[in-house]
């Protein structure tokens, strides 16, 4: 909304001319989401202990330092949505498709965890409604965006595979980019889901990954400095880096309220909707490689349960005492501040060297 200020407005004020910049519209989106959180968010809050009731129920086999959490509510993600959509929608060029590609996918999960969290407080349970379905919407969801950024790409480069470290190295897959970027997409959404379970785990990471993302999205989208990179240059993903400051600045406000002793939790609500963006951001900048390396930890935390899963199935054996991998560790004996705060140190790394692909070519 504010963009085009500077299109009606810059000619005879010249201070609206800053309003051109991505940059400062990125920092102002930061702030403004922030705000929104930090203004609303005790009323969010308040709102969803009364509708609540018992808050977000508590598995019967966790770590027992989470039975003093019952009662806390969960749906926190509608506080971060609400930030992150106020602020896109006031700073971001909105004539962007890859802006609306990315709401779309942010809105669209939040919508399925905001329903799956709806049935667990309903349902006093820690299972939601039915996996296939969820993630056949989640599917859908995600192949509807990466159509629509196949088809507003450039050539064969729009259904193409990039690597790091090789600038010349190309692969078309051609239709078989949406199935592709589809699983991208949803298995980002997914692996945020599954590491939200400790105050303050998921949103720290998912901060930084916004963070790292947004610089790629800044760089993707500048034609001089995609060159002086020797990165692919993809034309209008620019403006996904306001997206991006959103993200930092509604987890910020967020993560107010969520330090421990939690006062409400993330939910599906918040966890399915970042994850979900930042997987949409990584297949729109072509950057799903990376995206393994900057959200390692989210991988390994998906993986964790994976592996678990499969242990058990074929030889009846358990790999790790409790799975995601951070209850492993809590079962082990770390404190959850230790669990916490080291897990943010691993995703810190692991961003800098994803943001170290940029250059290593």
């Amino acid at each position: 909304m504010f963009f085009y200020l500077y299109q009606e407005l810059s000619s005879d004020i010249s201070v609206f001319n800053l309003f051109r910049y991505i940059t400062f519209r990125t920092g102002a989106a930061l702030i403004t989401s922030a705000m929104v959180v930090f203004l609303f968010g005790p009323r969010i809050i308040a709102s969803l202990r009364v509708r609540q009731g018992k808050g977000q129920p508590i598995r019967a086999d966790g770590p027992e330092s989470h039975f003093k959490k019952a009662g806390t509510p969960t749906m926190g993600g509608l506080m971060i949505l609400c930030g992150v959509l106020v602020s896109s929608l006031l700073w971001a060029n909105l004539s962007s498709v890859y802006v609306w590609v990315v709401l779309m996918v942010t809105i669209g999960f939040g919508a399925i965890g905001l329903y799956d969290d709806y049935l667990k407080v309903t349902a006093a349970s820690h299972k939601g409604f039915s996996g296939k379905m969820r993630l056949t919407l989640e599917f859908a969801i995600a192949a509807v965006a990466c159509y629509a950024i196949m088809a507003n790409g450039e050539g064969d480069f729009a259904s193409s595979l990039t690597f790091p470290f090789f600038k010349d190295l190309i692969l078309n897959l051609g239709w078989f980019f949406i199935p592709f970027g589809a699983f991208v997409i949803v298995a980002a959404g997914n692996a945020v889901n599954l590491t939200d379970g400790l105050d303050g785990l998921a949103i720290v990471p998912v901060m930084i990954a916004a963070a790292s993302f947004g610089m790629i999205a800044y760089l993707s989208g500048n034609a001089i400095f995609s060159d002086y990179l020797q990165i692919h240059f993809v034309p209008g993903t620019g403006e996904v880096a306001v997206l991006c400051g959103a993200i930092i600045g509604a987890g910020l406000g967020f993560l107010w309220f969520n330090a421990p002793p939690a006062a409400i939790f993330m939910g599906d609500t918040g966890s399915l909707a970042l994850g979900g963006m930042i997987g949409a951001t990584a297949v729109a900048t072509k950057h799903e490689i990376v995206l393994v390396i900057i959200g390692g930890l989210f991988v390994m935390e998906a993986l964790s349960v994976i592996i678990q899963v499969a242990s058990f199935k074929l030889t009846g054996k358990r790999v790790f005492r409790m799975a995601p991998i951070h209850h492993h560790f809590e079962k082990k004996g770390w404190t959850e501040s230790q669990v916490v705060i080291r897990f943010w140190i691993i995703s810190v790394m692991l961003a800098l060297i994803g943001l170290a692909t940029l250059k290593l070519r």
